[in-house]
């Protein structure tokens, strides 16, 4: 039975926190809560996207899946995000299939209202640029993580990635999802969890893990955690500022 999660708010999402107030308080309505369950796929590869996701305390990695079954973890959302940007960017699908890897809650607007509010809506145009901006930098850095580190560095950064973008310092993985994000097999992760927690690093037990030294664990991690991380942090301080007023093919007419 899933614990009880305390009742979650549409500023949880830092993109939609990052709208004016006005824009923010007029779209809330159009949200609909849902909770998302571990290991749930909210949008399938090569499938129309039917609905956007603002993540409130829930975390989805975008997965890659060959057609051997192997897997690979592309990209982590979390309250940093939405789950849905190939809506907005004008693709009918993508090549990842999206999975919650952290249980919780999230915002679901339909694509027809969200392609309409980014067409519209200034703010949030601008908001939902600068997040695919660094999205797509935490996607050309994966590619380039996954050939150059080890398990263990690789490890530590979706540990730390996970751990930003929940504020939780307690983890609820399955050994099978972490296998998935980081395209080895379970028994690596195994032993790499195993090191980490020898070190003093983490906390790990059939599913749960506790992040016990969060400077170590950075200390451990590749350069990659910092480079997408300082992309992240940059997006997200000017997400905050004021837009400017709507450039003309998004005033309307009139």
């Amino acid at each position: 039975m899933p614990t009880a999660r305390a009742e979650t708010h549409p500023h949880q999402n830092q993109l939609l926190s990052g709208l004016p107030p006005a824009e923010r308080e007029r779209l809330v309505p159009k949200l609909e809560p849902v909770t998302l369950s571990l290991g749930q796929v909210i949008c399938e590869s090569n499938q129309r996207g039917s609905c956007g996701y603002f993540l409130a305390n829930s975390v989805v990695s975008l997965l890659y899946t060959m057609e051997s079954g192997a897997t690979a973890g592309m990209a982590l959302v979390g309250n940093d995000g939405i789950v849905g940007t190939a809506i907005f960017l004008g693709g009918e699908s993508t090549s990842s299939r999206a999975v919650v890897v952290i249980a919780g809650q999230a915002f679901r607007l339909s694509a027809m209202l969200l392609l309409e509010e980014f067409e519209r809506n200034a703010a949030l145009h601008q908001v939902l640029l600068r997040y695919t901006h660094a999205l797509i930098t935490q996607l050309s850095q994966t590619a380039v993580c996954n050939c150059l580190h080890s398990v263990e560095q690789r490890l530590c950064r979706q540990l730390l990635m996970c751990h930003d973008r929940t504020g939780c310092s307690e983890l609820l993985m399955t050994q099978e999802l972490i296998a998935q994000m980081l395209g080895v097999r379970r028994e690596s992760v195994t032993v790499a969890a195993g090191h980490l927690q020898d070190m003093g690093l983490i906390h790990y037990c059939r599913g749960h893990i506790a992040i016990l030294d969060r400077r170590a664990l950075e200390a451990s991690a590749c350069e990659c955690y910092r480079i997408v991380e300082e992309k992240r942090a940059i997006v997200l301080r000017e997400a905050k500022v004021r837009v400017q007023p709507a450039p003309c093919f998004l005033r309307a007419s009139g």
